[in-house]
């Protein structure tokens, strides 16, 4: 492998790094299966890339797809929470719209963004080159989301999400609301899924109706990835094993697409995609099974 495709698997890594995050929160905070994430993913490029050809600031441009995502996961829980329709199915509903929606925000299948500014045009004039400049950026957004997390899942309000989802009865035995931590998480989730999304379109120059397809595959790889590699006692582990297993899973991806490895080609990626997640999900059994304690002659 190159060192630009090197570079290249770590720069999207870290953006589905913010991916991973966003499925951490819906599958293991809140214990809600949320496909919206494959609709609000390419409506953070989306927004983000038709701001940024109207004019706007990119780093407002962003702000507005975050924002936007944040909608979508709130609309998914409304209508779970309100109109009492199962969670998968609202989350289906909800990622059938954003496709229309999508099309609407952008008038056509894809916007170009190149010539136009980005959140990463601040690199160009401090002279570093285009293949270091997207991972240190996105690197430095990683670690102040993964801070921001720690810190809100410590809070008061973190804590009664968290118990919210694990147990949900008990939950509002004790008066917490947990429709409105479902709103919060899935509004939350959603925004770091938009982010992402908006960081890919600027990076890759241009926002895609399909960027969105098999997004919560690659999320759910690297939450479950990064569990088997770092046992998630604790928050903080947590989230470095989404960091790490999304990091990995995209230099698997690379590895078997730049050799000549069973002869695997760019069209082969949702192939490689099922067969990393697959084995994600059986690499913590066969951890436990290699390191089970012995018991006493």
């Amino acid at each position: 492998m190159s060192q630009i495709a090197f570079l290249g698997a770590i720069e999207v890594g870290l953006v589905f790094a913010l991916v991973a995050f966003g499925v951490f929160l819906s599958f293991r905070i809140l214990d809600f299966p949320d496909l919206t994430v494959d609709g609000s993913f390419p409506l953070g490029g989306a927004v983000c890339a038709t701001l940024i050809t109207f004019g706007w600031n990119p780093w407002l441009a962003t702000l507005a797809a975050i924002s936007a995502g944040a909608m979508a996961g709130g609309v998914t829980a409304w209508l779970n929470v309100r109109l009492k329709i199962l969670h998968l199915l609202a989350s289906i509903l909800t990622m059938m719209a954003l496709y229309s929606i999508n099309l609407r925000i952008m008038g056509k299948p894809n916007v170009a963004l190149l010539g136009e500014p980005t959140v990463l045009s601040v690199f160009d004039t401090l002279g570093v080159k285009y293949y270091y400049a997207a991972p240190i950026g996105f690197a430095v957004v990683v670690v102040a989301v993964a801070g921001f997390l720690l810190l809100f899942l410590k809070s008061e309000l973190g804590l009664a999400m968290r118990a919210a989802g694990a147990n949900p009865h008990m939950a509002k035995a004790q008066g917490i609301n947990t429709g409105f931590m479902i709103m919060v998480g899935m509004a939350l989730s959603n925004g770091l899924v938009a982010l992402a999304g908006a960081l890919f379109a600027q990076s890759t120059g241009n926002a895609d109706i399909t960027m969105g397809v098999g997004v919560i595959l690659v999320g759910l790889a690297s939450v479950i990835g990064g569990e088997a590699l770092l046992t998630p006692r604790t928050i903080l582990l947590a989230l470095l094993g989404c960091v790490l297993g999304s990091i990995l899973y995209r230099l698997a991806v690379a590895a078997a697409l730049n050799t000549d490895f069973l002869g695997l080609q760019a069209q082969d990626l949702n192939l490689i995609t099922a067969a990393l997640v697959a084995m994600a999900i059986v690499l913590p059994t066969a951890k436990r099974a290699v390191f089970k304690p012995t018991g006493r002659p």
